[in-house]
This record gives C-alpha cells, structure tokens and sequence, in this order.
C-alpha cells in the first residue's frame, strides 16, 4: 500500500480538508493521522448536501466514518477537541491519540495573547491559541504535560500546576479557569479517548491505506518559512515521512495565493475575491490575497522534498494573472534560494528582501491546471470546481491514481 500526505504548498488555507474529505471519498481509508499543528486549524468541508464543518483536530475524513489518529507531533487541546465534538455528534469513537503529543492548556493560550497584545502593531499573525508556547514551553521543560498524563490525577495536578506557576512568572497573571476545574476536564478527555502508543500508528499504517493531513502550509514553515512570520510546527512531509517512507506526496495550491495576517505575500493586491470560510480574525489579523504566486510555490516544492502531484482548489473562481518573477533590488528573481536547514538569519534575510519584491513578469493562463502543472513541476490529479465534495474532479491522465488503494509509481 501506498499511503497519501496532503501537505498546502502556500501559507495556508488552500483547502487541504476539503482534499482529505475528496480522498476519503473516493475509496477505502484506514484512517487519517493528523501529523502536525493542533487546534488552530481550520479545514472546511461542506458535503454534497450542504453539511459545513471547519476540522481542527479530527481529520477531515469524519464525515465518511474514517477514523482519526492524533499522532505523536500533534499538540491536542482537550478542552477545544470537546467542543468539537460536540459540533460533530461526539464521534470520540473514532479518534485515537498517541500519549506522547504535547498537551495544549489554557495557560499556554493565555499566556500567548499576553505576548501578542504585548507585541502590538508587530505581531506574527498567531491564532492566539497557544501553538507556539506549548512548543517553547516543551523545548525548555522535560516535565512539559503530554497526554499520557491524563491518566494519573495526581500526577496530571502537578504538572498543570508546574506549567502554570511557570507561564504566570513569565508572563504575569493569566486568564484562565482553576487549576482543578482544568484537571477535571483533561481526566475526563483521557476516559473518553483512546490514548495509544507510537506502535499504534505502524499498526494503522499496515492495516490498510492512511491519509497524512498536514496543518497550514509549508511557507510558514519553523525553519522554511519567512521567519519570524512562522509557526511552531513542521509543515512539510518530514513528520510523515518519519512515520513511513510508503508516500505519495499530494501538494495542495489555490488559483491565487493567499495568506492570514502579517509577512511577506508579494503578489498582494485588493482583489475582491469570494471568501466565505475565511476573514479577519482577532489574533491573526486581515485574510489576504494576491495573484498566484509561482515563485513562493516553486521554493515550497523544492525544500518539502517535491512532490508526485497536485490538487488545485479554488477553479471556480476567476483568478487574476500568474505571477511567474519578482522584482527585487533592481534584479529579476524567479527562484528563492533555499538556506541551510534550520538557519534562521538566512531565512529572516529572505523575508527582508521579499518585503522588498514586487510582482514582476505574469500572465493570464487558458487552462489553469496545465499551467500549474508546468510551472510546479508535478501533474494535476485532483481539479475542484467549489467547496463541496461532489465539485472535486480527479484525473485520469497520470500514473499516480489516489482513489485506488494500490498505485503506480
């Protein structure tokens, strides 16, 4: 079997859900292991009759029973994955969680606003849920809580606790409940949940097919993306990759590029373009959008590894011209260099001079998903003409067919 990771070759939002919910579709899926990121995604799907759900924490394949399998580099918020539950009819029967995902708290998510307000008219464009100091937080403390915690009261108290007395030194008093209402709330998730562990997913992966939905997109990548205008999380196929090399790498773009809150997005202009799932938000700041940006794109491709095809969202609407170079220091820039891995003044020097670039050569293409195919370097298996499962149109001129549970490489 090969299995199939579904990974947004932009900042974001270009409708890796609605791709997963179109796989899973399609034929027979074991599972969906989410495989980064946590409750600030926000995957939209709308069913052929008209069922609307932005998936967060369980994969987007819950609509056709699949079930969903938090591995071990997702960051689970027991209190948000509860509501989404409850939006879902509380399909906790399908979800299994690797005991060594890092537990996201309420004081993890306080303390994140706290340095948000603090930063002003310079934030990063986080969600404001807590990513990224969960992250810190376990970079720099061993006793940072994990899921497996949940099982022991005791234990779980003082850890919380721990975290706690730690965030509020740091960032000062927290809005958040009492320590114990949260302990009741986190002991309650781990009844409900089937908590695993790392061997759990091998064994899903042998079991039969498995979906990877990958969270934002690879140009906000922690060491890839245009720093400091990232996230805390790998974006690319790697943590897939580190769970199987039996991949086929489906790289998800719209017809025009577009990104959440601030950083460089050089093809930004004012287009009036239909929005429906997306607008700005408290924490993130204003939803923008630009012209199809093939340079950002290209550099996405060549530092995931590359991929064997593409899904193009985003058909039905009429998008602006390609961009297919930048302008930048008085040069003509069709590629961005990639840096050595994990160099971040490499990558915080990139975003000074995309700061500086402008869109440059571009035109308008007659057929969408051919010229996407040519300037990315991949075939186009997936073509979707609108949010809704039905809109999806898969290609049947290329070797790598993803409805089968067998493939051609």
């Amino acid at each position: 079997m090969t299995h199939v990771a579904v990974v947004d070759l932009g900042y974001g939002d270009a409708g890796k859900g609605t791709v997963v919910d179109a796989i899973c579709a399609s034929g027979p899926v074991t599972a969906v292991i989410r495989f980064n990121g946590g409750a600030q995604a926000a995957h939209n799907v709308v069913t052929r009759d008209g069922q609307h759900h932005a998936f967060a924490q369980f994969g987007a394949g819950t609509f056709h029973g699949v079930r969903t399998h938090l591995s071990r580099f997702v960051l689970v918020d027991p209190l948000a994955l509860a509501a989404e539950a409850v939006a879902l009819g509380d399909p906790y029967h399908l979800l299994t969680v690797d005991g060594e995902a890092l537990l996201v708290t309420p004081w993890h998510r306080a303390a994140n606003q706290v340095r948000e307000r603090r930063r002003g008219g310079a934030r990063h464009g986080s969600c404001g849920m807590g990513i990224g100091q969960t992250m810190e937080y376990a970079v720099r403390n061993v006793h940072a809580p994990r899921v497996g915690d949940v099982r022991s009261r005791h234990g779980l108290r003082r850890r919380l606790a721990r975290l706690r007395d730690d965030l509020t030194a740091a960032y000062g008093p927290l809005d958040a409940p009492p320590l114990d209402d949260v302990v009741d709330a986190f002991t309650a998730f781990g009844q409900r949940v089937s908590i695993v562990d790392s061997s759990y997913g091998d064994r899903l992966l042998h079991t039969g097919r498995c979906v990877f939905e990958g969270a934002q997109g690879v140009l906000l990548d922690e060491w890839r993306g245009w720093h400091p205008y990232t996230t805390w999380s790998t974006t690319t196929f790697d943590n897939a990759l580190a769970m199987t090399g039996d991949l086929v790498r489906l790289g998800v773009v719209r017809t025009y590029t577009t990104r959440h809150g601030p950083g460089p997005l050089v093809t930004s202009s004012d287009l009036a373009l239909p929005e429906p799932h997306n607008g700005t938000g408290e924490w993130q700041g204003a939803f923008r959008v630009g012209h199809f940006d093939a340079v950002a794109h290209r550099y996405a491709v060549e530092v995931a590894g590359g991929v064997d095809g593409l899904a193009v969202t985003h058909l039905d609407v009429p998008a602006p011209p390609m961009c297919l170079a930048y302008t930048a220091d008085g040069e003509r820039w069709d590629r961005i260099v990639p840096g050595p891995f994990r160099d971040l003044g490499y990558q915080a020097a990139l975003t000074e001079r995309l700061a500086r670039a402008r869109p440059g050569e571009s035109y308008a293409p007659d057929d969408w998903p051919s010229a996407i195919a040519g300037v990315l370097g991949a075939p186009v298996l997936l073509e979707s003409y609108g949010p809704r499962t039905t809109d999806k149109h898969w290609s049947g001129r290329h070797q790598l067919d993803l409805r089968g549970a067998a493939y051609a490489r």
